[in-house]
């Protein structure tokens, strides 16, 4: 499979160099070849036991230090420090009780876990767009990386609110060329974005995210850095979030059939 993507990187390549009206079309086989590896669920099975720092809405402005384990199921997560300092004793005592919560009642733990995936995470709303809505440049080597940058394709026709704020950005993506699979992506909007004729908001100029991906001990490919900064007024747009910033580190793999109350036991520890 490596050697297989090899080639096809090195022809696309040579298709730049030779061929360049058709220059975007090797970019989109990238980027196609990409959208592939992230949509398969059997290369995003695998879970991972994890450091989070995060400064966000959810943390509530306060930069939450947070051991994490993933379950197929949702994230189980227990607060360790904010702010830099660890918590109290009461603060500490409060957030094993919440443990124990969700010990008690996965149901909710289930439900609240699904609620927040939906929101979490931008540059996958917008990597369902790329292979439709947008137009590439010509591939680019950038160390052990392809860069390629990606711009709005005019004539699509967006179908949602969101999708219109997402399609008004402009960035790059960098590919790992061994494996083909997705290292980075940055996009931002170059103009102010208005929604609904402006009645519903405007979403300003340079407003947008970062994601980079790191291989990880597994052979997984995980979100290792996460910015998003929405600036502007918006009405009714609850999954675009406004300010975003997230670090994952010390990725440690798990027992792919973990259980929340396994989850629970391990961050009491």
């Amino acid at each position: 499979m490596r050697f297989v993507a090899g080639v096809m990187v090195s022809v696309c390549l040579l298709g730049v160099g030779s061929l360049g009206a058709q220059s975007s079309n090797a970019a989109k086989q990238i980027v196609d070849s990409m959208l592939t590896h992230e949509n398969d669920p059997a290369e995003h099975r695998n879970l991972y036991l994890y450091l989070s720092e995060e400064r966000s809405e959810r943390t509530g402005g306060h930069l939450w230090r947070e051991r994490v384990v993933e379950t197929s199921v949702g994230k189980v997560r227990l607060l360790l420090a904010e702010d830099g300092k660890p918590l109290g004793a009461d603060r500490a005592t409060l957030e094993r009780a919440k443990l124990a919560q969700v010990e008690l009642h996965p149901e909710e733990f289930q439900r609240r876990a699904q609620a927040t995936k939906s929101d979490e995470d931008h540059a996958e709303q917008l990597l369902t767009l790329l292979g439709k809505a947008f137009l590439f440049d010509d591939p680019r080597v950038d160390g052990s990386d392809l860069e390629i940058g990606f711009r709005p394709d005019p004539a699509y026709k967006t179908q949602s609110l969101e999708e219109r704020v997402l399609h008004a950005m402009a960035g790059t993506i960098l590919v790992d060329q061994r494996t083909l699979q997705l290292h980075r992506i940055e996009g931002k909007t170059s103009s102010d974005v208005s929604l609904g004729f402006g009645l519903l908001g405007t979403v300003h100029a340079g407003s947008g995210f970062n994601t980079t991906h790191e291989m990880e001990p597994g052979g997984d490919w995980k979100d290792a850095t996460v910015n998003t900064a929405i600036e502007g007024k918006v009405m009714l747009f609850k999954e675009i979030g406004r300010n975003e910033h997230v670090v994952h580190s010390d990725f440690q793999r798990l027992a792919p059939d973990i259980s929340v109350a396994q989850a629970v036991e391990m961050l009491e520890r």
